[in-house]
């Protein structure tokens, strides 16, 4: 999948105004990757604001919040301790997966999916959960297409959502280097290091040593995150 084409769903001049706008982002989403539902669930901790962004029928949310499952919800509570994505299968001996997934399949909600874990410089942290249809097999083919965007998608979620409180926004603005803009927008442009290198007549060497400086400022775990909260800042944009 083009970069162009994924990040178009987080530009926020494409959403309509209305009362949540990030559903309608999980929307695009859900027809892009050709899942049943996305679902976005994250804390603030200088506002102190709980967060959640669902494609889920009103019914379902409702039952959902009425039986308190967000408290024993596992596929929220081991994304909070995992850093890698949690792919719903691991959970299926938990007794708590099990309550949660016999009252969601009366809601037409299939229990195979995953979490991706995301946290954030502040002590933010939040969840894109994904779910489908399909039979495990396909589930895993169709995983391994779309993870590395997923995880892409998941961390521009995030920021954006954390973004939309002005304190946030002002701490997370760190100073890139314009040659670390300029090595991030080549990234995320879909160029790998050794063409950035060949590009900017430097050494892949070097490309990387600027990328693991901006992964630390933008205090991102990996490339693919530091491009999307490079863009979510609107430091360097969509390819």
């Amino acid at each position: 999948m083009a970069n162009t084409d994924l990040m178009d769903h987080f530009d926020l001049s494409f959403v309509p105004e209305r009362e949540d706008p990030f559903k309608d982002l999980l929307l695009k989403m859900r027809e892009k990757f050709g899942l049943d539902h996305v679902a976005y669930a994250g804390f603030n901790p200088i506002s102190g604001t709980t967060h959640g962004h669902v494609t889920y029928d009103d019914e379902w949310t409702r039952h959902y919040a009425k039986k308190g499952f967000f408290k024993v919800d596992p596929t929220l509570n081991e994304a909070r301790r995992s850093v890698a994505p949690v792919d719903w299968s691991r959970l299926e001996h938990n007794k708590n997966f099990t309550a949660v997934f016999r009252d969601a399949h009366d809601f037409g909600i299939t229990d195979t999916g995953m979490t991706i874990p995301i946290r954030g410089p502040f002590g933010d942290m939040g969840g894109l959960s994904v779910n489908s249809r399909l039979s495990q097999p396909e589930w895993r083919k169709l995983k391994q297409h779309i993870i590395t965007d997923l995880q892409q998608v998941a961390a521009n979620v995030h920021d954006l959502v954390m973004q939309s409180n002005p304190l946030m926004r002002a701490l997370s603005a760190p100073h890139l280097s314009t040659r670390e803009v300029e090595i991030l927008q080549w990234t995320a442009a879909g160029k790998s290091q050794q063409d950035i290198g060949d590009i900017l007549s430097i050494s892949h060497r070097t490309v990387e040593v600027h990328l693991r400086s901006s992964r630390k400022k933008l205090q991102a775990l990996t490339t693919v995150q530091a491009v999307g909260r490079a863009i979510a800042l609107g430091l360097v944009y969509p390819g």
